[in-house]
């Protein structure tokens, strides 16, 4: 029995296909916010719920550069907050790279042995 496909992340970058910086300074935090109710079990009510973004749209930086990463589950779970995202980036004439974050693996303590 194979494993389902990991879902891809599309990386939004807040760089204008002209290699601009995209303004302003805070669009990936605005973006990410907008998106914030799109989250596994729907969206939050009650105290706090605006607090935190979902995980399937989340702002950061990558090597310097605000980025936007768009898990591609999104689409199946709620196409037109996809078709937004990727129109805004469209839109605004921004670099868009799929790939999948690879998070970092832990440092190997002294003395102990990685096999």
């Amino acid at each position: 029995m194979s494993l389902p496909p990991k879902p891809r992340e599309v990386f939004i970058q807040g760089l204008t296909l002209e290699g601009r910086t995209f303004r302003p300074s805070d669009w990936a935090e605005r973006l990410a916010g907008a998106m914030s109710c799109f989250r596994p079990g729907g969206a939050r009510s009650g105290p706090g719920a605006h607090i935190g973004y979902s995980p399937y749209c989340v702002p950061t930086v990558i090597n310097g550069v605000k980025c936007v990463i768009v898990n591609e589950a999104l689409k199946d779970i709620e196409p037109m907050a996809w078709d937004f995202v990727m129109n805004f980036a469209r839109d605004n004439r921004l670099q868009v790279v799929e790939a999948c974050l690879i998070p970092d693996e832990p440092p190997v303590k002294p003395g102990s042995s990685s096999q």
